[in-house]
C-alpha cells in the first residue's frame, strides 16, 4: 500500500503543528521550502526590530536558529522506528535547516562585515564636495 507524503506527515507529526503548517501552505500558495525562507526572514527582521539590534547582531540570527530547531523537533519527534522513516526525516530536516538558515546567515554577514552593500556609500559632506570640486 502506498502512502503519499501528506498522509505520512499527518500520521507521524503532531496534528496541531501539521495543521498550522498545512493552513499556511494553502493560504499563501507557497510550498514548505519557500515558507521556511520567508518565515526565517520575518523572524530575523522582527527580532532585530523588537530587541533593537542591528541585522549584523548575532541575536536575531540566533533566534531564527532556535525557532527553526524547535520546528524541526516538532516535525521529528514522532518519526517511526523504521530506518527508512528515520532517513527520510533526517534528509528533510537537513534541507529545511539549510533553506531556513541560508538567507539569515548571508544577511547577518553582510550587515556585520560589509554594511555598505546594504546602505550604499554615504553622501559626501559639504567640505568633501568642495575638495572634490577643487581637485
Amino acid at each position: 500500500m502506498f502512502i503519499d507524503g501528506y498522509e505520512l506527515l499527518r500520521q507521524l507529526v503532531p496534528m496541531e503543528w501539521i495543521e498550522i503548517k498545512i493552513w499556511l501552505e494553502s493560504t499563501t500558495g507557497l510550498d514548505r521550502d519557500a515558507l521556511h525562507i520567508y518565515c526565517a526572514l520575518a523572524i530575523q527582521l522582527f527580532c532585530a526590530l523588537f530587541f533593537r539590534r542591528g541585522m549584523g547582531s548575532i541575536w536575531p540570527w540566533f533566534a531564527v536558529l532556535v525557532i527553526a530547531t524547535i520546528n524541526e523537533y516538532l516535525d521529528y519527534q514522532n518519526v517511526g522506528e523504521s530506518e527508512a522513516s528515520i532517513l527520510y526525516f533526517q534528509a528533510e530536516a537537513y534541507r529545511d535547516m539549510w533553506n531556513t538558515m541560508l538567507l539569515p546567515t548571508v544577511l547577518t554577514f553582510i550587515a556585520r562585515f560589509w554594511p555598505r552593500w546594504i546602505i550604499g556609500k554615504p553622501a559626501p559632506q559639504p567640505e568633501q564636495k568642495r575638495r572634490i570640486a577643487l581637485s
